[in-house]
Formats: C-alpha cells, structure tokens, sequence
C-alpha cells in the first residue's frame, strides 16, 4: 500500500510541476531575456536535480560504456528538443505548442515498429490517426488572428516532438541496462555541454533583462522542470508503466493549456479547442500502448544488431 501511495505522490507533483512549467515559461521572453539564456538556466537548473538524484543514490553511478552512450544520447536528444523549444514559444503560444508535444509517443511508437519490428494495439493506431488530425485541427490560424507567426511554428515544434520520441526509444534500452538516477545524470551532463551553443546563438548587442523577471524568474520556472522530471523517474521506479504513462502524457498538458489560457486570458477559437481535446484523447491512447510495447520489450532480450548500431 505505501508503494501505491508513492507513485501516485510523484505523478502528482511530476504533472503539477510540468504543468505550471509549460505555461509558465513564455513569462522570461516576454520580459526581455533571451530564449538562449533561458535555455542555459535551464540546463543549470538540471544540476541541484542531478545532485537529489546522487544523493538518493549513495553517489553510485553507471559509467560502463553502453551506459555513457545510452545516458548522453538521451541526454543530447532532450537538450536539443528544449533549445529549439524555447524559439517555439517565440512564434506561438503554449496552448497550442503543448498539445501537440503530448504526442510525442507517436514517434517513439513509429521507431518501435519500424527498427524493433515491434506491434502495437489497435489503440496505438487509433491514437496516431486522431494525433494527425489533431495537429491539422491546431494548425488552424483564424483570418486576422496574430497569435502566431505564420506556419513556421508548426516546423519548430515538430523537432522537439521528434526528438523527445527518439529519447524515449533509447531510454527503452537505457532503462534495461542502468540505473535511473545515472540516466538522470547523463542527460543533466549533455544538457551543459550544449550551454556554449545557447551563448554563441545569443545576440548580447540586444538589451537584456537582467532584473528579478529575468534570469531569476527563468530559474524559479526551470526548477519545476528539472525536478518534475526526477519525479517522473521514481514514479516509473515505483509504479507501473501501463499507468503511469498515459496519465502523465496526457494530464500535464491539460494543465499547461488549462493555466495558460487563464494567464493571458485567450478565448480559443472552436477548432482549437477541438484539436487540444483530440490531442490529449490521442496521448492517453499512445500512452497506453507504448508502455504495454515497452512492456514486452523489457520481457524480451534486447536485439544484439540494435545494441551495437546504437554503440556505433
């Protein structure tokens, strides 16, 4: 029974956290500081994170080989998918951004299939139907509307979407081979490695917000991040996946648009509202199927040829 309530502990602050992030973190770019450095307070937000994780793990960590390239992978994909995030939110807002990077299982599904030679239920199929026909439903731009520029965004929300399914698909064999909390730490590793990008890509000719709505206010939102990934760590550590993962997929995103459409007080159009219930339905669906897919894999040994082409 206490294992029960832990779990369910973690998914709570893990969506509550994640939630308030996601329509939080426009404030700082609106404010004047820059989508690169909130990219790097970000990555540093990650190393108090890495710190809990140790600790809890009596400063053990996985540094075999496979476990290196497995963490870093997974660490560069999720550090690219927020740089290129961050740039998103510029163009469009997060009501419409997050319902569609709810639908990141679809990727890491496709992968599953196609290099794994995996199946998925009819529900995963039906979910990656009703995620493209949300996408068009949130790509629906009303005639003098200004909310986003362009189609542009669609293009740069794709690529975190992609990415984070790709991290999903390696931390399949990840979690075969190492530990939870040196994964986590891999990942805040690659994360500050990528800070030198964010600072070359910065235009420090502009002005920039230092004050307390800048930086520090950039730190107060990343921390729910950081931390609300370790959560969502121990909630797969303590909990079952099949359940876990459809709720988590799907209800951090109902917060993130449910929040942000109450902070800047936007009255979507029909359609958008449409395509955000779709989205949310087509996670749930996904969510469900990967973890039964990631189920059996675990249940089945890893394919020697995947293991060497992702050490190679």
């Amino acid at each position: 029974m206490q294992k029960t309530r832990t779990w369910i502990g973690f998914v709570i602050i893990h969506v509550v956290f994640m939630g308030a992030w996601g329509a939080l973190i426009e404030l700082p770019e609106k404010n004047g500081f820059p989508a690169t450095l909130g990219y790097v307070v970000w990555a540093l937000t990650m190393i108090p994170a890495t710190i809990v994780a140790l600790v809890i793990n009596k400063w053990k960590l996985d540094h075999d080989k496979r476990s290196i390239i497995y963490g870093c992978l997974a660490g560069f994909l999720g550090a690219i998918g927020q740089l290129v995030l961050f740039f998103t939110l510029k163009i469009a807002p997060a009501y419409i951004v997050f319902p569609i990077l709810s639908l990141t299982p679809v990727v890491t599904i496709l992968l599953a299939v196609l290099f794994l030679k995996e199946s998925t239920a009819l529900t995963g199929w039906l979910g990656i139907g009703i995620a493209v026909l949300s996408i068009f439903l949130l790509s629906y731009i009303p005639s003098g509307s200004s909310r986003t520029s362009g189609y542009l965004w669609i293009v740069f929300t794709i690529i975190p979407l992609v990415v984070w399914g790709a991290q999903g698909f390696v931390m399949r064999f990840a979690n075969e081979k190492m530990k939870a909390e040196s994964i986590f730490f891999y990942m805040a590793v690659s994360s500050v490695a990528l800070i030198p990008v964010a600072l070359w890509m910065t235009d420090f000719s502009k002005p920039i917000n230092y004050g307390w709505n800048g930086p520090y206010l950039a730190a107060g939102i990343q921390i729910l991040n950081a931390f609300g990934a370790l959560c969502l760590v121990y909630a797969f550590r303590y909990g079952k996946a099949i359940i876990i993962a459809p709720m988590t997929t799907a209800l951090s995103p109902v917060l993130t648009v449910a929040l942000s459409l109450i902070i800047y007080a936007v009255k979507p159009h029909p359609l958008i509202v449409a395509g955000t219930v779709l989205a949310i339905l087509s996670a749930l669906l996904m969510g469900n199927a990967d973890s039964k897919m990631e189920q059996k894999s675990n249940s089945k040994v890893t394919s020697p040829a995947m293991i060497n082409e992702l050490e190679s």
